[in-house]
């Protein structure tokens, strides 16, 4: 069939309806013939259309209109299957998936645009006012969408929002000694170690649930940190590495610390090298929800924020440990933390120094519970077990 200017047609086919309209069709590059998605009013218009497509086809630019008939769900269930996560990361992103982005799942990949997407935003913001769950569940279809792109099952990411993936961290709090040590004879004396070690360890919740007995040297007071057991959504433990490779290590605790080790040791934590360090009153091991409702009695009792978290004694034992003459490749080594940067500014911070970190942060909360004596005398029970040797 010639085209309008009387040369005969190379590449593709050109109808004529019994509408009237031109229906235009051309080989890809598997040999199928592909209908265009839409009729031409005249045939130089289809004539166009398809000389467009041979000009993508020879770029290397044309992709199968019907790659992106894909279930956005049963890609994004097999884009989580594929990944190597952490088991709370792999509940997190369920969770983001059956919660925050069920507007999503019944769509074709294709069929997701950035318009789309910046309403599904807006809506997830007006009715949550979660921002950063929000910007979680932005950043986890930014990457899904991102694997598509790679897959050549759509052209290009919907998702091109600015800024919509970033958390605005809160300001951490941070805690006195005095509150540390009042958090400590609140919470009861089967946890109170946990908090003296959330704060001067300082370690991760999920790094003092897998503590044992032979990861403890009570004469040299030292605590080897070597996994983790992070507590997944079904209330399940999970033996596993620490949150990074700099998060396996030796912790120098302060030497007030002795007599709390010791006497937990022999009050509390499982008989047997293999025995865990911290288990609640009926012999399991500690759950996030039951230890959950004693610390926020315990914060409650002290006076604390409501928003002050267990993990925010972290931040306590950063800024003291600072305070007491640690510099901050000190601190990043004793809590236990990396990226690629810091596997290069951190790493020669040697027992020594730690051992060096370890006295001045135990001066300085002598020091400071001297002072606090000294303006009112502490009467509640425990307290000389508190203060150490």
């Amino acid at each position: 069939m010639a085209n309008s200017k009387g040369r005969r047609r190379r590449f593709g086919a050109i109808r004529r309806l019994p509408s009237g309209r031109y229906q235009a069709r051309y080989p890809g590059p598997d040999g199928v013939m592909r209908p265009a998605p839409i009729t031409f009013a005249t045939t130089a218009d289809a004539d166009d259309w398809l000389a467009e497509k041979q000009t993508e086809i020879r770029r290397g630019e044309w992709r199968d209109p019907e790659a992106g008939a894909v279930s956005f769900r049963a890609y994004a269930d097999k884009w989580v299957e594929e990944r190597e996560l952490a088991p709370l990361t792999r509940d997190l992103y369920r969770y983001l998936l059956d919660k925050h982005l069920t507007a999503f799942a019944d769509s074709d990949l294709d069929a997701i645009t950035a318009p789309r997407v910046r309403e599904w935003r807006a809506e997830r913001l007006r009715v949550t006012g979660a921002k950063t769950i929000t910007a979680k569940a932005y950043r986890l279809l930014k990457g899904i969408m991102e694997t598509a792109v790679d897959d050549e099952l759509i052209q290009r990411n919907p998702c091109r929002i600015k800024g919509a993936g970033k958390e605005k961290a809160a300001e951490r709090r941070i805690a006195t000694v005095a509150q540390v040590d009042a958090l400590a004879e609140a919470v009861g004396m089967r946890w109170r170690l946990m908090v003296y070690l959330g704060a001067y360890g300082p370690m991760r919740p999920e790094e003092l649930a897998g503590l044992r007995r032979r990861d403890v040297d009570l004469d040299a007071l030292r605590v080897r940190v070597r996994l983790a057991e992070p507590e997944r959504m079904n209330g399940r433990r999970v033996p596993g590495d620490t949150k990074s490779e700099a998060g396996t290590r030796t912790v120098i605790l302060p030497a007030f610390l002795h007599r709390e080790l010791r006497w937990h040791l022999e009050s509390y934590a499982e008989a047997g090298p293999d025995g865990l360090l911290f288990v609640g009153e009926k012999g399991a091991p500690f759950r996030r929800s039951t230890f959950g409702r004693k610390w926020r009695r315990a914060r409650e009792t002290v006076g604390m924020p409501e928003g002050f978290r267990f993990y925010d004694l972290r931040h306590t034992g950063h800024t003291l440990s600072t305070r007491s003459g640690a510099t901050l490749k000190d601190t990043m080594v004793r809590a236990g933390q990396s990226s690629e940067k810091a596997a290069l500014i951190y790493q020669h911070s040697d027992d020594e120094r730690q051992e060096e970190v370890a006295a001045g942060l135990d001066a300085t909360v002598r020091k400071a519970r001297a002072a606090t004596t000294e303006k009112a005398p502490d009467k509640r029970s425990g307290t000389d077990l508190a203060r150490g040797n």
